[in-house]
């Protein structure tokens, strides 16, 4: 599918990114309703939750990548090309989810008139934020946080949920394919950064990928004061 190859350099800025990010990485990955994720102690509600509100920063990811390869100067034109192999692989990912939430009975009209949660508008909001107001580069933090989380939790988390709660499998398709499609981005996205060399490209990275662990978690721990939806018998 990519044929765009990065060009690393070894000991680049990846490696500093994770280390630089690691005390906001390991408080969300602390957060309780994570862990009972992956030990299956959740509920059905908590999953339909989770889903609702992924369509509802998911469905912005196409739009985002279109806003920074159009805000990024001359100088990083082979990012503007990496970003449409990311476009052309992100695109319609929001479709999956609302196909697993009509197998658990929730439908497209309901999710989409239901909106998006406080803390999943804030974290949407502060996307744009970064890529219009500040450095554009900044959007691969919050890149690091939605395809790392998805690589340690989404398919592992898919499994367990779906033997606890004995869903169907094909409730589970956005987690099971984006957990696989983001354990193929991980080296792409390292050797993107890895080209990054200007200080302030990189800075606005770190900063970003802070706030949105931050961010990503209000998300997660606002899931079960949301409000529930209709969901069919």
């Amino acid at each position: 599918m990519k044929t765009f190859s990065p060009l690393p350099e070894i000991g680049g800025f990846h490696a500093r990114l994770i280390a630089q990010s690691a005390e906001a990485r390991a408080a969300f990955q602390a957060l309780p309703i994570l862990g009972e994720a992956v030990q299956g102690r959740v509920s059905r509600e908590d999953y339909i939750a989770f889903l609702i509100q992924a369509y509802h920063h998911v469905r912005h990811t196409t739009p985002l990548l279109m806003a920074c390869g159009s805000r990024l100067p001359a100088r990083l034109e082979w990012l503007r090309e990496a970003i449409a192999e990311y476009i052309e692989e992100e695109v319609g990912h929001q479709e999956w989810i609302l196909d697993d939430l009509e197998t658990l009975g929730v439908s497209r009209a309901a999710v989409l008139e239901a909106g998006p949660s406080p803390a999943t508008e804030l974290m949407v909001a502060y996307a744009y934020d970064t890529i219009h107001r500040g450095n554009p580069v900044g959007f691969f933090g919050m890149v690091l946080v939605l395809e790392g989380t998805s690589v340690a939790l989404a398919t592992r988390a898919a499994d367990v949920i779906e033997t606890t709660l004995g869903l169907p499998k094909k409730a589970f398709r956005y987690l099971r394919s984006h957990g696989s499609l983001d354990v193929e981005h991980t080296g792409f996205y390292e050797g993107l950064m890895d080209r990054l060399h200007e200080p302030s490209d990189q800075a606005a990275v770190v900063h970003a990928a802070r706030m949105f662990y931050g961010l990503y978690g209000a998300v997660f721990q606002g899931l079960r004061s949301a409000p529930s939806l209709a969901v069919a018998a």
